[in-house]
């Protein structure tokens, strides 16, 4: 049985590869410049963008399952096709987001939203991880801490529940591999809550130096954001960490509820990549 992964140089994609060919199973990678991508021997590559029809049924041929990167654009293509292919099973990469009230509307959330809908009514057996905050967000501290700069945050003291990519690469095989989270939706996080601030201490540990931490305004904070992102995606992650502010982030299903082994931590995390906040020269 061949398994499709889409988004196949990402760090999820990267680690489902790897699990799954490591275990014996055929896997086909899938990414819009299949040239530039680095798997194990033995795999196979196929040019394929979601955003195009042609290139479908090449990359489909002979799969039975997919492990799906949320992208609206040609999602309708993507399923008629997969349905002529006799693809079983898709495990789409979503996000929490997607619970939120005004998930249709919200640009963090509207993209995911749309492909689980989509899939939803396609009639195929679907499994939806909805992962919370990404542990990995944290290297857009990078820049900072390896200056020996104070990171600037207008909302310090925000909860989040941060998730080891390794632990959602872990899940997406289990969903992949076994059956018991086939046809569920699981929302994702780390084990434990921590403030942006208390992050930055464990950053601060993992380095063996201090980082400091500098409060802005919201408003120095959208000019900030805005140089990289819309504006209407900075108003909607300042207002979701606005939001987190009240209390302690959820805690929802881990590698410890989902597989029965224990979560990785940020401390982890930030252990295994402290060398990315080294000082700069």
């Amino acid at each position: 049985m061949t398994t499709l992964v889409t988004g196949a140089r990402g760090k999820v994609g990267q680690g489902v590869i790897a699990r799954l060919h490591a275990t014996g199973h055929t896997v086909r990678a899938a990414s819009a410049d299949p040239a530039a991508l680095t798997v194990p021997e033995g795999v196979e590559t196929v040019e394929l963008s979601l955003g195009r029809p042609e290139g479908l049924d090449a990359a489909l041929r002979g799969v039975r399952q997919v492990f799906l990167y949320p992208d609206p654009a040609g999602i309708h293509e993507l399923i008629a096709a997969a349905r002529t292919a006799g693809v079983e099973h898709v495990v789409l990469l979503s996000s929490s987001s997607v619970l939120g009230p005004d998930a249709a509307t919200d640009p963090l959330a509207r993209h995911s939203l749309e492909v689980e809908r989509a899939l939803a009514a396609s009639g195929l057996t679907c499994t939806f991880l909805r992962p919370d905050a990404f542990a990995t967000n944290s290297f857009g501290w990078t820049h900072f801490i390896g200056g020996s700069r104070p990171v600037p945050l207008a909302y310090p003291d925000a909860h989040i529940a941060p998730l080891h990519p390794d632990d959602l690469a872990d899940i997406a095989f289990e969903a992949l591999t076994g059956d018991s989270l086939t046809g569920r939706a699981l929302t994702l996080t780390g084990p434990e809550s921590l403030t942006f601030r208390e992050q930055l201490a464990v950053l601060s540990d993992a380095v063996g130096r201090p980082v400091r931490v500098e409060h802005i305004s919201r408003a120095e904070a959208e000019r900030q954001m805005g140089r990289f992102m819309p504006p209407a995606m900075v108003g909607s992650l300042l207002d979701l960490w606005a939001a987190a502010c009240h209390g302690p982030a959820t805690v929802a299903d881990t590698t410890a509820t989902l597989l029965g082994r224990p979560a990785r931590t940020y401390r982890q995390w930030a252990r295994e990549n402290a060398a990315a906040f080294a000082p700069q020269h």
